[in-house]
């Protein structure tokens, strides 16, 4: 993740270019929005995996992933033999480790940002090593999607958790992905921020080098090349950190 990205809706974005993780995103994201907004209220069952899988004509891999997501996030929980239930989102956002994080002032964002950096430039070299062809293809296919979502003039958030979350997983370390959709609620577009009174971010201007940087970790990883693809990540998120901290510096 870094200058560009709510999550999990398809605007800009190719069909033919979203991976499945990608589908699975976009039915949580739905189901998120029906449960915060109190069109699932607490105690209320959600559609079976069955109707979720017509309805968005997927397989159940990509249900049980998108429900997998939300139970993340404690927004839901599995009865056995009854079928998934709505929780309290209030009580849900107050229970997730980094609930206190503030996203909407600068000083937030660059917390997010110093951590991100360590997690993510070490995922990168290990990506680079332990890749898959299968995941290289899944990397390549979100990046496709980052850069139509850019073209078009559309916000890239989505598409970029989704390439950062394939080399999450081409880590071949379950933890890496887990990581990385923890933090997901906090996640701010990579973006060039005008700051207000306070340091409160306000304007959204996509990072104008998020394709070549991109293609940079890519080509990196498909070349096996560790140390490039940590360097090339690195580049990327300290880029973009360093912007927030002058955006800092001149409203502070």
């Amino acid at each position: 993740m870094t200058d560009g990205t709510t999550l999990f809706s398809p605007t800009g974005q190719a069909p033919d270019a979203n991976p499945a993780r990608t589908r699975a995103e976009t039915i949580a994201a739905g189901l998120r929005r029906e449960i915060e907004t109190g069109r699932f209220r607490p105690g209320d069952r959600l559609p079976s995996e069955s109707e979720l899988t017509r309805t968005h004509s997927v397989s159940r891999t990509v249900v049980r992933e998108a429900l997998s997501l939300l139970r993340s996030e404690g927004l839901v929980e599995a009865r056995k033999g009854s079928g998934v239930f709505a929780l309290d989102p209030a009580q849900a956002r107050r229970a997730q480790p980094f609930a206190d994080l503030d996203m909407e002032r600068l000083s937030g964002v660059i917390e997010l940002f110093e951590l991100r950096s360590a997690f993510e430039i070490r995922a990168a070299g290990l990506a680079a090593t332990r890749r898959s062809a299968q995941q290289i293809e899944a990397i390549l296919r979100a990046n496709a999607a980052v850069s139509v979502a850019f073209e078009q003039g559309g916000n890239t958030r989505e598409a970029d958790f989704a390439f950062h979350y394939a080399i999450a997983q081409a880590t071949q370390n379950k933890r890496f992905p887990e990581f990385l959709a923890l933090i997901r609620p906090g996640i701010v577009p990579r973006v060039e921020l005008e700051a207000g009174k306070g340091g409160t971010p306000r304007a959204y201007t996509p990072n104008p080098d998020l394709v070549q940087e991109h293609a940079r970790i890519v080509e990196a990883i498909i070349d096996g090349a560790p140390e490039a693809a940590e360097a090339a990540m690195k580049a990327h998120l300290e880029g973009s950190l360093g912007r927030y901290r002058g955006l800092l510096r001149e409203n502070s």
